[in-house]
């Protein structure tokens, strides 16, 4: 599923304009932050306020490396909002809740450097 996390991978196949608009990225503010112990990667269990419009969405994240539980809600996070909902065990995770990978391979979630109003939408 994962594509090359390598900062020197080559690029990527290019796409047309049009496909990336088709891709939603939206921020959103995280409200809850729970343990998701039954996942077979260790993630947290997220729930994120997109706004009005969107409202509150669930994502399962693969970031207990570098994140603490307890300092994720309030924290402003980037997502995919129109890719399917997925089923990751027992959790139906309804948004892709986006980061880079570090130099040790862990997930940095991606961020706007200031508060900006949830369902922001990147362009």
């Amino acid at each position: 599923m994962h594509i090359n996390h390598d900062a020197d991978a080559p690029v990527a196949p290019e796409i047309a304009f049009d496909d990336f608009l088709r891709v939603d990225i939206r921020i959103g503010t995280i409200v809850e932050a729970e343990p998701f112990p039954e996942a077979r990667k260790p993630a947290f269990k997220l729930k994120i306020d997109f706004g009005p419009a969107i409202g509150i969405k669930r994502s399962s994240a693969q970031i207990v490396a570098r994140y603490a539980l307890e300092k994720l809600p309030g924290r402003q996070v980037a997502a995919v909002v129109n890719f399917p909902p997925r089923q990751i065990g027992k959790f139906m995770s309804e948004v892709l809740t986006l980061g880079f990978a570090d130099e040790a391979g862990e997930v940095i979630l991606f961020a706007p450097d200031r508060a900006v109003p949830n369902g922001s939408r990147l362009f």
